[in-house]
Formats: structure tokens, C-alpha cells, sequence
């Protein structure tokens, strides 16, 4: 496990004082359980051994480091959009990306049932780990060691959320996919149909391709560790070029 931790600090860039508190940053409460079961230590008297309480503490930080960022970035955006940016940026489908560009399900410590099961590549088990990995860092290393975390792996990797506004594209469009759909109805074009052309890489650690088309000609790929994500990346390339009136004539022409 040494090792492991060793691999996972040098990819945050960031060295863990007590490396012991990394270590319960990864570990699921099913670890723990199943430990103690072949143990007769008593587990009941000590501290928590699992992640469940760092990841409640995580993602309050992370709430605030995330208000924080956007406050200071867009200081005259008014609060409804600023909350849809800090929901995009808190979800569960970017805490996702997030903890497989960091390939964090190889470092879990889980239960037999659990590992069984597909634990390492779970959701909800994925992005638990990246909030108890914030507050994990917090504790070691202070706020401005959770701060940088969240700025190089949560906010400089949010696929063009926070860009500025492009050829008229309304300010901090977050679902592309909505808005291209509300674009073609309102230019009456056909509706934009999604494809899933290529999946590569192991389970725990795979990339998308999706493909997104609107009429016969305006077509656009994209890639994505979520099907998800991939999708957003393609509307938004479809949606930037209707905008910008690039695709206009291609995507106007109706389907056979």
C-alpha cells in the first residue's frame, strides 16, 4: 500500500505529513467492517477508520472552495448563475472525471464483497474518495493544501464551464446538451441524435467517444471518461458552431 500512496501523492502533487490520514481518505467503510469481523480488536472505541466522515467534511470545503473561486472569478454574476456553475462543478458526474483522470479506484481499500462487486469502478465510491481526499488534505496540509487540489483537479479541468462567452453564446451555459436542443427547436431544425462510437481503456478507467448530429452534415465527436461528459463536449461543439453561424447551412438541412 506504501507504494500506492506514494503513486497517488506524487499524481496530486502533494505529500501527506500523516500518510495515515490519506490512507482512511481511501478507505470504504466495507474495509472496515470486514476487518473487524476477523479481528477481535474493538473497533467501536476508537476513532473512525473509514472515509465516511472525511467525505461529509470534503464536501462541505469543497462547497466553500468552489463559492470562493467563483466569487472572486465572476464578481458581478448574480447568484442563480452562479449556482448552476458551483452545481456542475460539486456534481457527482464531474467529481466522477475527476477521480478517473486521477485512476482513484485503483487505491481504494475496500471489503471482499465490495471489491467483488466492481467497487473500484462505483459512482457513488469514486467521488465519496475525491471529498474525503479534499478534507484529507485539509487536515494535513491546511486549506490552502484542499484549495489547490480543488483548483488544478475540480476547476481548471471543468470542460469549458467557466470559459468566457464566445461569438454571443450566453454566459456560463452548463448543459449543453438542453441548450442545443432548445437551439434547434427554436431555428426549427431536426432534433440532435447522440451515438456512442468507440469505448477504449481498462473498466475501472474508460474513455467515450460520442458522436452528436443535427441534420445530415453538422456533426461533431468528443471524448469523455462519462458517457455523460462526452455528450456535453459534442453539443457543445454543434451548439458553438450553430451560434457562431458556422454550421448554419449544414445543420438546416433537413434529414432524408
Amino acid at each position: 500500500m506504501q507504494a500506492e500512496l506514494e503513486a497517488l501523492e506524487a499524481s496530486i502533487g502533494y505529500r501527506f505529513r500523516d500518510r495515515e490520514i490519506l490512507r482512511r481518505a481511501l478507505t470504504h467503510t466495507s474495509h472496515v467492517h470486514e476487518r473487524s469481523l476477523h479481528s477481535q480488536a474493538d473497533t467501536k472505541t476508537g476513532a473512525p477508520e473509514d472515509n465516511e466522515q472525511l467525505e461529509f467534511l470534503g464536501d462541505a470545503i469543497l462547497g466553500f472552495l468552489i463559492s470562493e473561486s467563483l466569487v472572486a472569478r465572476f464578481p458581478v454574476h448574480r447568484e442563480g448563475r452562479l449556482s448552476k456553475i458551483k452545481a456542475h462543478l460539486v456534481s457527482a458526474t464531474h467529481l466522477f472525471e475527476v477521480a478517473g483522470r486521477l485512476e482513484l479506484g485503483r487505491y481504494l481499500q475496500l471489503g471482499r464483497g465490495e471489491e467483488m462487486s466492481g467497487g473500484r469502478t462505483k459512482r457513488t465510491l469514486l467521488v465519496d474518495a475525491v471529498e474525503a481526499l479534499i478534507a484529507g488534505l485539509y487536515l494535513d496540509g491546511g486549506l490552502e493544501a484542499s484549495r489547490e487540489f480543488v483548483r488544478q483537479f475540480v476547476i481548471a479541468q471543468a470542460n469549458g464551464v467557466l470559459d468566457p462567452p464566445e461569438n454571443g453564446m450566453p454566459d456560463q451555459v452548463v448543459d449543453f446538451k438542453s441548450a442545443l436542443q432548445e437551439l434547434a427547436q427554436a431555428r426549427k431544425l431536426p432534433q440532435p441524435r447522440y451515438a456512442i462510437v468507440k469505448e477504449r481503456g481498462p473498466e475501472h478507467s474508460k474513455t467515450f467517444t460520442i458522436e452528436v448530429r443535427l441534420g445530415r452534415d453538422c456533426v461533431c465527436q468528443a471524448e469523455g471518461l462519462t458517457k455523460k461528459g462526452a455528450a456535453q463536449k459534442a453539443a457543445r461543439e454543434v451548439y458553438q458552431k450553430l451560434v457562431a453561424g458556422a454550421g448554419d447551412g449544414e445543420a438546416a438541412a433537413p434529414e432524408a
